[in-house]
Protein backbone atom coordinates (compact mmCIF):
# COMPACT_ATOMS: atom_id res chain seq x y z
CA UNK A 1 0.00 0.00 0.00
CA UNK A 2 1.31 3.42 -0.96
CA UNK A 3 1.37 6.08 1.73
CA UNK A 4 -0.01 9.46 0.79
CA UNK A 5 2.28 12.41 1.54
CA UNK A 6 0.94 15.35 3.52
CA UNK A 7 1.21 17.58 0.44
CA UNK A 8 -0.73 15.11 -1.70
CA UNK A 9 -3.38 14.70 0.99
CA UNK A 10 -3.84 18.48 1.25
CA UNK A 11 -4.19 18.77 -2.53
CA UNK A 12 -6.72 15.92 -2.61
CA UNK A 13 -8.76 17.37 0.26
CA UNK A 14 -8.66 20.83 -1.30
CA UNK A 15 -10.04 19.43 -4.56
CA UNK A 16 -12.77 17.55 -2.67
CA UNK A 17 -13.60 20.81 -0.84
CA UNK A 18 -14.07 22.90 -3.96
CA UNK A 19 -16.02 20.37 -6.02
CA UNK A 20 -19.09 19.47 -4.00
CA UNK A 21 -22.67 18.73 -5.06
CA UNK A 22 -24.17 21.95 -3.70
CA UNK A 23 -22.89 25.39 -4.76
CA UNK A 24 -23.17 26.73 -1.19
CA UNK A 25 -20.94 23.90 0.01
CA UNK A 26 -18.42 24.68 -2.75
CA UNK A 27 -18.18 28.26 -1.48
CA UNK A 28 -18.09 27.43 2.22
CA UNK A 29 -15.62 24.55 2.05
CA UNK A 30 -13.36 26.29 -0.48
CA UNK A 31 -12.93 29.14 2.00
CA UNK A 32 -12.13 26.69 4.81
CA UNK A 33 -9.71 24.61 2.71
CA UNK A 34 -7.91 27.65 1.34
CA UNK A 35 -7.59 29.53 4.62
CA UNK A 36 -7.14 26.76 7.20
CA UNK A 37 -6.10 23.41 5.79
CA UNK A 38 -2.34 24.07 5.55
CA UNK A 39 -2.23 24.72 9.31
CA UNK A 40 -4.13 21.58 10.34
CA UNK A 41 -2.28 18.84 12.20
CA UNK A 42 -2.13 15.38 10.64
CA UNK A 43 -4.90 14.24 13.00
CA UNK A 44 -7.05 17.22 12.03
CA UNK A 45 -6.50 16.43 8.35
CA UNK A 46 -7.74 12.88 9.02
CA UNK A 47 -10.85 14.28 10.69
CA UNK A 48 -11.42 16.68 7.79
CA UNK A 49 -11.02 13.77 5.36
CA UNK A 50 -13.78 11.92 7.25
CA UNK A 51 -15.88 15.09 7.35
CA UNK A 52 -15.71 15.40 3.55
CA UNK A 53 -17.19 11.90 3.23
CA UNK A 54 -20.43 13.13 4.81
CA UNK A 55 -23.36 14.09 2.57
CA UNK A 56 -23.51 17.73 1.51
CA UNK A 57 -27.11 18.04 2.66
CA UNK A 58 -26.15 16.80 6.13
CA UNK A 59 -23.22 19.21 6.39
CA UNK A 60 -25.34 22.11 5.16
CA UNK A 61 -27.99 21.20 7.72
CA UNK A 62 -25.38 21.26 10.49
CA UNK A 63 -24.15 24.67 9.33
CA UNK A 64 -27.65 26.14 9.18
CA UNK A 65 -28.64 24.67 12.54
CA UNK A 66 -31.15 22.19 11.12
CA UNK A 67 -29.21 19.33 12.65
CA UNK A 68 -26.33 18.70 15.01
CA UNK A 69 -22.95 17.62 13.72
CA UNK A 70 -21.23 14.63 15.30
CA UNK A 71 -18.94 15.65 18.18
CA UNK A 72 -15.82 14.61 16.26
CA UNK A 73 -16.45 17.53 13.87
CA UNK A 74 -16.99 20.20 16.54
CA UNK A 75 -13.69 22.00 15.90
CA UNK A 76 -14.16 22.02 12.14
CA UNK A 77 -17.77 23.15 12.46
CA UNK A 78 -16.89 26.09 14.69
CA UNK A 79 -14.60 27.52 12.01
CA UNK A 80 -16.81 26.61 9.05
CA UNK A 81 -19.90 28.14 10.66
CA UNK A 82 -18.00 31.40 11.10
CA UNK A 83 -17.01 31.38 7.44
CA UNK A 84 -20.55 30.55 6.32
CA UNK A 85 -22.43 33.23 8.26
CA UNK A 86 -23.02 35.47 5.24
CA UNK A 87 -24.05 32.53 3.05
CA UNK A 88 -26.47 30.84 5.41
CA UNK A 89 -27.68 33.75 7.53
CA UNK A 90 -27.80 37.40 6.47
CA UNK A 91 -25.34 39.48 8.47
Amino acid sequence: MMTETRETKIKRLHMRSIRRGIKEMDLILTAYATDYMQDLSDAELETYDSFLKEYDHDIYGWITGQGEAPEEYAGIMTVIMGLASGLTRPN
